[in-house]
């Protein structure tokens, strides 16, 4: 066989997790992307990112991206204890030490900029004031954590943002991205699902509202477009991500056509040119919580393509073989794992080797200190 048949014969090849991919901006070194993971290990007052975090982060640098944990743009937009932020200096500078690391080792990371929205309680608002949400309407089956217990508490009804406070909410995520340039980041991803903030003002079990932010489709999607707007103004399209969740639960929380909401969301972003959509399906261990069926998801990923422009990350608790034959497929561009990078921190070294995956302590996921969070060895040599 000649080398030119070779090179063809590599190249018509399906891809694979290992192999590099462009993302916008970003040139990854393999396909495997760590998702965000809500750990509640900031550092107190302030919700300050530490030297333990760095550490956290530091560990798992050999993911081809790093999405970061969920990140609170405004004290107002906070839902559960020890979360961090990304809105004073003190934050800031707590993310450097983070961003510093995962460079140091090699690696790219971005951060998931937040707003909780509804899912929050009065203890953590400031002021013990109620928390805010498109419309006054109480999310019935979620709950939030307050303090070190993380015993979970039903979350406090919320009250309807003013027109001028969505305004500066927007403000917000302005402000917060300007701030993640200042902490070395390499680019931003809203965070447009699972219930808060954006997902709210999308759906219409939520977002009961009269003005422009409420009623028709254009308008319940105006709210997530001038968030992801305000972004592109501070990082470009090939830095910004969005992260939506069609199927969406808990129960409480739907839409009347979900379909047409987040292909007709999904469609803008791809026309922005954004550099991935990171779109959730049904997570195995949760069926029969989803309020729509993947169908929603794949109608969403498809929409995003059609556009032209952009890459689709998936996640929805995939194994590693699961993940392997949806990017060999074309399913997705690439895969963000959570869980699986909880307990084994070199993950993509360990799918190279074929080598076996730790199994993550779930009494560890949220608080504590090193134990479920530093200490999970990595591979050794020869396993």
């Amino acid at each position: 066989m000649s080398r030119m048949t070779t090179l063809m014969s590599v190249d018509a090849r399906p891809p694979n997790l290992l192999d590099p991919i462009t993302l916008g901006d970003w040139q990854l070194r393999n396909r495997v992307l760590m998702a965000p993971l809500t750990r509640s290990r900031s550092l107190q007052p302030g919700d300050v990112p530490w030297a333990l975090n760095a550490e956290y982060y530091r560990q798992r640098a050999g993911a081809g991206l790093i999405i970061s944990e969920a990140t609170q743009i405004s004290p107002q937009g906070k839902g559960y204890a020890f979360t961090p932020g990304i809105y004073t200096r003190e934050q800031r500078d707590g993310w450097r030490l983070v961003t510093d690391a995962v460079h140091d080792a090699g690696g790219l990371i971005i951060v998931q900029l937040w707003h909780v929205g509804r899912i929050s309680h009065t203890s953590l608002q400031p002021g013990g004031a109620a928390p805010v949400a498109p419309s006054a309407v109480k999310a019935e089956k979620s709950k939030t954590y307050v303090d070190a217990s993380m015993a979970r508490v039903e979350c406090s009804m919320p009250r309807a943002l003013e027109t001028a406070e969505v305004y500066r909410t927007i403000d917000d995520y302005a402000h917060a991205a300007r701030i993640a340039r200042e902490a070395g980041f390499d680019g931003v991803q809203l965070h447009g699902a699972n219930s808060y903030l954006v997902d709210q003002f999308l759906r219409t079990s939520t977002n009961l509202r009269t003005d422009e932010f409420g009623g028709s489709l254009a308008n319940r999607l105006r709210f997530g477009q001038l968030a992801t707007e305000a972004l592109l103004r501070e990082w470009g399209p090939g830095r910004v991500s969005v992260r939506l969740n069609p199927t969406n639960y808990p129960p409480s929380m739907v839409d009347a056509d979900p379909t047409e909401t987040f292909t007709a969301f999904a469609a803008w972003l791809g026309a922005q040119g954004i550099a991935f959509l990171e779109v959730m399906e049904p997570f195995a261990w949760r069926e029969g919580e989803q309020v729509a069926g993947p169908e929603v998801a794949h109608a969403t990923r498809r929409a995003f393509i059609g556009t032209g422009a952009g890459k689709v990350v998936i996640n929805g608790g995939y194994d590693v073989a699961r993940a392997q034959a949806a990017v060999a497929s074309g399913h997705a561009d690439a895969m963000s794992f959570g869980r699986l990078f909880i307990s084994n921190p070199d993950l993509p070294s360990r799918i190279a080797a074929g080598a076996a995956l730790a199994v993550p302590d779930s009494s560890t996921f949220y608080g504590g200190a090193k134990r479920g969070y530093t200490d999970y060895p990595a591979m050794r040599v020869g396993t």
